[in-house]
């Protein structure tokens, strides 16, 4: 007798991420897609799109068609959920599977359905859809099963979502269009602005990566970036400090402690006083970033901790929710 497979797919602004029942987290790749400019076929996705980023020629566009955690370009997207779907099922897949996909806690109805079609053109038997902080404390393995209050704060690509989870549903939230991708803008721009340097997005996330942190560093650490000179117009090579790189991300670090705070002082006292207990604890790629757990631990006295795994969270918080539909049943979206 065939089975449908179950799929969750957390459907990033930065990342794809597809987890498969029984196999676990099969993919994880970019979510970029290459397109010809001339008839808008699609010519590579994920991993070998992104390494096409800032290096091609006029015939291609390299894009992302998830922004701020939304769907802004519908048919690539269903492009990318079609290729990243067909990947997870095998080729010759007899069976349509039942797919759950994650989506911002603040989207409207129309971005709901927009997704949702997507998933099912893109080859869904059945589909649905999940708030990602819900999915990211599944995730995290939070008790979210519990009349307790958990705090998750998931920081995305495009994202960041803060919520109170209790009973398998959401208390209250705050999700605001700030997350990794913001971050590395804020370098760039930094970098321009002190340097009359240029440079792109890569590299400006490398810099994040390798000597970004969230509060002041005793021992700095440095980094060569190479870009181009604004003025000359030439290559460029100048030293950047992990100090400069906290200033520079201060202003969308600021934005995120204020929608912790929001969803803080919005908590029902009961919910509140467990969350003082148990902490904040934290998931998403930008909760990679140095000491941003200390620094938010800092400006609101409740403990916060990182999540194991926090990258995959969210994704294998979507595909474990498909085995408890029933429980989830009210928090979810499906048939429009």
């Amino acid at each position: 007798m065939l089975t449908n497979k179950q799929i969750g797919v957390d459907l990033g602004t930065a990342n794809v991420l597809v987890y498969v029942k029984g196999k676990g987290i099969v993919l994880s790749e970019p979510s970029v897609v290459a397109i010809s400019t001339k008839d808008n076929r699609v010519l590579q996705v994920g991993t070998a799109a992104y390494e096409m980023m800032g290096r091609t020629p006029e015939t291609v566009e390299v894009i992302r068609p998830m922004q701020n955690g939304v769907i802004a370009d519908y048919v690539v997207t269903e492009a990318m959920l079609k290729y990243f779907i067909g990947r997870a099922t095998g080729r010759f897949a007899v069976v349509k599977p039942d797919v759950m996909v994650c989506i911002p806690a603040g989207v409207t109805n129309v971005e709901m359905r927009a997704v949702y079609d997507a998933a099912i053109q893109a080859g869904a038997k059945r589909a649905w859809l999940i708030r990602e902080p819900l999915a990211a404390a599944i995730g995290a393995q939070i008790p979210i099963a519990e009349p307790t209050g958990n705090m998750i704060i998931d920081i995305g690509g495009g994202t960041t979502e803060v919520a109170v989870i209790s009973l398998y549903g959401i208390v209250t939230c705050n999700s605001i269009r700030v997350g990794g991708n913001k971050l590395d803008e804020a370098i760039a721009a930094y970098i321009k602005r002190k340097y009359n340097l240029m440079i792109g997005d890569r590299t400006a996330e490398e810099i994040k990566v390798r000597i970004g942190s969230a509060i002041p560093l005793d021992e700095e650490l440095t980094m060569e970036v190479r870009g181009r000179d604004q003025v000359s117009g030439l290559p460029r090579t100048v030293i950047v400090r992990s100090n400069e790189i906290t200033e520079a991300l201060s202003d969308p670090l600021e934005s995120i402690i204020g929608a912790v705070r929001t969803v803080l002082e919005d908590t029902p006292p009961e919910l509140a006083s467990d969350i003082i207990d148990r902490g904040m604890v934290m998931s998403g790629g930008g909760s990679q970033l140095r000491n941003i757990s200390q620094l938010l631990a800092d400006v609101t006295g409740v403990p916060c901790y990182v999540a194991d795994n926090p990258l995959n969270c969210v994704a294998i918080g979507t595909g474990v929710a498909l085995e408890y539909i029933d429980l989830l049943r009210d928090s979810l979206s499906g048939e429009f």
